[in-house]
């Protein structure tokens, strides 16, 4: 994964109405595919529909307008941060095909989304994807040094995959999670409290991983 992808990436809530293209499903759908081979996740690509964030007040009040393609994040309630990790894998590869993307936690009618899911199993949150009106602008950040407790004394390894972090989008851009270098390859990621703060730290697992540019155990 090139910086430049992820540095591009920023999250897009107006869409246009052209449709994906028949390589752009292709490709999403055998991320999708992979992704569900683990047999706790269970991740879909709806397309061409708009009930979801059509009508409903809440998608007013996140200010989605146009959305008529979303992926499905779903699994077992123990699987949030891998359906982050997960996620932002399609998120980066949706970019590298020259869509836009926006997570979406809240704003979106639940009782419209278009999915068939095995018993035990529920919706996390919608990925919305298409062709943005724009390309979004970018978030702020805590600093680096902020989000990881011993940025100074760590490798280059980490420094690169802190800062890969720092472009990765959470809930309402408030990275809420913290990391530690523990020597070696072997890194802590660290919860704090609020909403989906869970996937936002498989998010920045994913992050991490690309910018790091090695295998990491997380502890």
């Amino acid at each position: 994964m090139d910086l430049s992808v992820v540095e591009a990436r920023h999250s897009v809530r107006a869409y246009s109405p052209d449709p994906l293209s028949a390589l752009e499903i292709g490709e999403l759908e055998a991320l999708i595919d992979e992704i569900n081979r683990d047999q706790e996740l269970s991740f879909s690509l709806v397309t061409d529909e708009p009930d979801a964030f059509g009508k409903s007040m809440l998608a007013r009040y996140g200010h989605f307008s146009g959305v008529r393609n979303y992926i499905v994040v779903a699994g077992r309630d123990k699987t949030a941060c891998r359906q982050g990790y997960n996620g932002q894998r399609i998120v980066l590869r949706a970019q590298q095909l020259g869509l836009n993307t926006c997570w979406v936690g809240l704003s979106y009618n639940s009782s419209k989304v278009r999915t068939c899911l095995p018993d035990g199993f529920k919706i996390s949150a919608l990925i919305a994807v298409g062709h943005g009106v724009d390309q979004g602008h970018a978030h702020k950040s805590k600093a680096a040094k902020t989000l990881c407790k011993n940025y100074d004394e760590a490798p280059d390894f980490v420094k690169r995959g802190t800062q890969w972090v720092m472009l990765a989008p959470t809930a309402l851009n408030q990275q809420k999670f913290r990391l530690q270098w523990l020597g070696g390859r072997r890194m802590k990621i660290t919860p704090g409290f609020g909403f989906y703060v869970k996937i936002d730290m498989g998010i920045a697992m994913c992050h991490f991983e690309l910018g790091a540019g090695c295998p990491i155990e997380w502890q």
